[in-house]
């Protein structure tokens, strides 16, 4: 039996009480400052000349994906928590998941890019010019998005082939892959795809970054004075810690076996992947960039005028 045509419950903030509105204003206040937070980064990038080098247009993709995060779960959680309704359609649900896992395998792949980019400035940056020159960032920006979009499609298509059990409630706040899985009659065909999953657009990427900064500390740490081995890793210090926080959350929400004593774990990192850090990006780079507050002070400027 399936319930390819009756509509999902998602169920994740069912027993939060009279609390409905309170969430609703914190979802909004996060919501909001994201994609303002977000927003300025990109229209910093495009705006500023100063800007158009391959580590800020490579930002500008990351805010733009982040957009994407904040944009695919949150709004419905919103209206959930604000009218009651928490029903969500077939195509609705598969159509969250898609953009959510757009979001997810993009962002991956281009954090892992920005860690090959501070290689290339911090290990050989007299050649760096010549290593990222314009046609080979768009054209790895492009094969990152065609690469996104058709790993979300091919995972989408896959789990639609599966068998649903006749269940109609998700427990949790979004259509997630592991929350999929759970009312999901074929269990092995899942994980398998689960696997190949985790190991071609998670770990492969990881290595990537992981090796890119073992080599940037490595040329770091043979800089003789203290301010020339600051100098070369402030370059690095903002996409690090977005490169942290994105994978510490994801290890946390995927890597951990599937039990009913993790849910409520499993929510709140969630709106930690979601919400939360999609909203820290922009600050972590505008608060810790001088180029992009310099950006954001010329733009203000000349819009005062």
């Amino acid at each position: 039996m399936d319930n390819r045509t009756s509509d999902f419950h998602l169920t994740a903030f069912t027993n939060t009480g009279g609390n409905h509105l309170i969430l609703f204003f914190v979802f909004l206040l996060l919501y909001l400052t994201g994609i303002l937070g977000n927003s300025l980064i990109v229209t910093s990038v495009i705006i500023d000349t100063h800007l158009h080098t391959p580590m800020y247009i490579f930002l500008c993709n990351l805010s733009s994906v982040d957009m994407i995060f904040n944009s695919s779960t949150l709004p419905k959680l919103m209206d959930i928590l604000l009218s009651g309704n928490d029903s969500i359609s077939f195509t609705q649900c598969f159509t969250q998941l898609y953009f959510y896992m757009l979001a997810a395998s993009t962002e991956d792949i281009l954090l892992s890019l920005m860690a090959y980019d501070r290689y290339v400035a911090v290990c050989k940056p007299l050649h760096y010019h010549l290593i990222m020159n314009k046609a080979k960032y768009v054209l790895l920006l492009l094969g990152t998005w065609a690469a996104g979009c058709l790993n979300s499609l091919f995972l989408t298509l896959s789990i639609y082939q599966f068998d649903l059990c006749p269940v109609n409630k998700i427990q949790h706040f979004f259509c997630d892959i592991k929350a999929l899985e759970k009312i999901t009659c074929s269990r092995s065909q899942f994980s398998i795809l689960l696997y190949i999953e985790s190991v071609v657009l998670g770990l492969f990427p990881f290595i990537l970054s992981l090796s890119s900064y073992i080599k940037i500390i490595l040329i770091i740490l043979r800089i003789r004075s203290t301010s020339g081995r600051k100098k070369a890793f402030s370059t690095c210090t903002s996409h690090l810690a977005v490169l942290i926080v994105f994978y510490g959350v994801a290890l946390c929400m995927y890597v951990k076996p599937p039990s009913a004593h993790f849910e409520s774990q499993d929510l709140v990192f969630s709106i930690m992947y979601t919400a939360v850090t999609p909203m820290l990006n922009p600050l972590i780079y505008s608060l810790r960039n001088k180029e992009v507050k310099s950006a954001l002070r010329r733009i203000f400027r000349v819009s005062k005028n």
